[in-house]
């Protein structure tokens, strides 16, 4: 019987971590674009592309997938990167676990797009 909860919990954690690795990796190319010099001057397609592009490096296709995963928002502070996405792997039978994810980062002074 532990033999058997050790191979669900270890199942499970075959499906759970790949989601947060993605979700770290999404939260870093966020972190990068911000602290690039180039954002200052970036339009918003311009660091959509920068985005994608950082994504493209760490292998998180599942955002990459999402077309319009990367919104800008304003805030008091600025402007904002957004992405937030919810993703579901199948667990077994008719049972998924569901990832809500949102990452968000401010971008110093203001772009040429706003």
């Amino acid at each position: 019987m532990t033999l058997v909860l050790v191979i669900f919990f270890l199942y499970c954690g075959m499906k759970i971590v790949p989601m947060y690795i993605e979700f770290y990796s999404v939260k870093s190319a966020l972190k990068g674009i911000a602290s690039s010099s180039e954002q200052a001057t970036a339009s918003k397609d311009q660091i959509r592309v920068f985005f994608d592009r950082r994504l493209n490096m760490s292998y998180a296709e599942y955002v990459r997938a999402q077309k319009n995963a990367l919104r800008f928002e304003r805030n008091n502070n600025g402007r904002l990167m957004v992405v937030e996405y919810e993703r579901r792997e199948p667990l077994f039978l008719n049972l998924d676990i569901v990832g809500k994810f949102r990452a968000e980062q401010l971008l110093p002074g203001a772009g040429a797009g706003d």
